[in-house]
């Protein structure tokens, strides 16, 4: 009996060994799942993992043996995913509250850290009450659904992050898509949406493929002509734009007319992951009662919100590390300009370095690395078609040597291939 197990084995590849489904149904959806993915390989669009062997930061050290690699493309604004009081507040908060809650919050998934943590939120940003989620993916996931009704619209920015979007789906609101940043069209479709009961305007407060800031002020005007409420999405602003960090409803002046927040912890609150809606009370009441992301999905782990909690803390004792960020993005801009590269957006950290072919953005951010320099390319279908780019970020924790070579290597690589004269 064991010598026949033996041969089944050596024939199927062993009990550990992957398996593939049989029949012909499997077997015509592996062709077409591998002729779809030679498609985007023949496209030059192929979106390959690099594998990190440290912790994430300025500098890095990549599998493989890949060491001293300055890091320009992560969401890292204020380097605090490896400062040292952010890891040990996770550290303490794992060792006091354990791994998990093996549960959702309503049931027995709630713990003291999750509510101080909510409260600090609401209070950082000047709101009456917060709610955590998984992601901020999940809180775009779980708003709309719930506060939207077939008698009510919302109005939404073309370029709006992918997560709005599907949030905005999962609704039975109707629909009204403004072009981007484009008040004029913004209020011929307000005008349009005024047979409806209430009227949201959904936008991001920083736009991530394109560091680009909402002229909140505008559409807080119109919102307040026309009845509307205001919602913004804050990832890549909570935490450093604002004279103390609170995001771009801070840096416009406009944070009292505003309504509904959503943003992240997996950014500059620490890294880790988690996210939020803070706004009015019977909103968050409401979310806790209706959002399905919220109510189906497990806490956040305590050590995930210990590392938010004490980032929170770092940025409301001092402003100084949210205002670290402007010399070190001008910096950057000035000089790529003067190399003659086109940097999209405006005093942003994110600083897109605008090529337009795929293939030229993949192939320069590969060049990019040999050089020491951690960059990815962007193309379809993250930025519309034509529109590829090597977004760089830039982080606090960057020194100005940092910014300078990766600026030379820029100029280096972009004169091999014919991205600069």
């Amino acid at each position: 009996m064991w010598r026949a197990a033996v041969v089944r084995a050596l024939r199927g590849g062993g009990a550990g060994a992957p398996r593939a489904a049989s029949g012909a149904a499997a077997a015509q959806l592996r062709r077409r799942l591998e002729s779809e993915l030679e498609e985007i390989r023949g496209a030059g669009t192929w979106k390959s993992e690099r594998v990190i062997a440290s912790r994430q930061g300025p500098h890095l050290r990549l599998a493989g043996g890949g060491a001293g690699i300055i890091n320009f493309c992560a969401n890292n604004y204020l380097g605090l995913s490896s400062h040292p009081e952010v890891i040990r507040a996770a550290v303490e908060a794992l060792e006091k509250f354990g791994a998990g809650l093996s549960s959702v919050r309503f049931i027995c998934g709630t713990q003291s850290i999750h509510k101080d943590l909510e409260e600090k939120i609401a209070r950082f940003h000047q709101r009456e009450d917060a709610i955590l989620y998984a992601s901020c993916f999940d809180a775009n996931a779980g708003i709309f659904e719930a506060l939207l009704t077939p008698e009510d619209a919302v109005l939404s920015d073309e370029l709006n992050h992918a997560s709005i979007i599907d949030g905005i789906r999962l609704c039975k609101a109707n629909k009204y898509r403004y072009k981007h940043m484009d008040m004029q069209d913004l209020e011929t479709k307000l005008k349009e949406a005024q047979k409806h009961r209430l009227r949201l305007v959904a936008t991001d407060g920083a736009f991530s493929m394109d560091g680009d800031i909402a002229p909140l002020r505008e559409i807080c005007q119109l919102a307040q002509k026309y009845d509307a409420l205001v919602f913004i999405d804050e990832c890549h602003a909570t935490g450093f734009l604002g004279p103390n960090g609170r995001g771009t409803d801070e840096l416009l002046g406009v944070m009292d007319k505003v309504t509904i927040i959503n943003s992240t912890l997996g950014k500059a609150l620490g890294g880790a992951a988690g996210g939020y809606t803070t706004g009015p009370k019977p909103l968050i009441d409401l979310l806790r009662q209706r959002s399905r992301p919220y109510l189906f999905s497990n806490s956040l782990p305590p050590a995930v919100v210990g590392c938010a909690s004490k980032a929170l803390d770092l940025l409301m004792e001092s402003n100084a590390i949210a205002q670290s960020m402007a010399a070190k993005t001008q910096r950057f801009r000035s000089k790529m300009t003067a190399a003659g590269f086109t940097i999209s957006g405006k005093d942003h950290p994110i600083c897109p370095v605008m090529l337009g072919d795929a293939r030229l953005a993949s192939v320069m951010a590969e060049d990019m690395l040999n050089r020491g320099i951690y960059v990815i390319g962007f193309s379809y279908p993250v930025v519309p078609k034509g529109k590829a780019r090597i977004r760089v970020q830039i982080s606090a924790v960057h020194s100005d040597e940092d910014i300078d070579r990766c600026v030379e290597a820029f100029t280096e690589v972009g004169r091999k291939h014919g991205a600069l004269p």
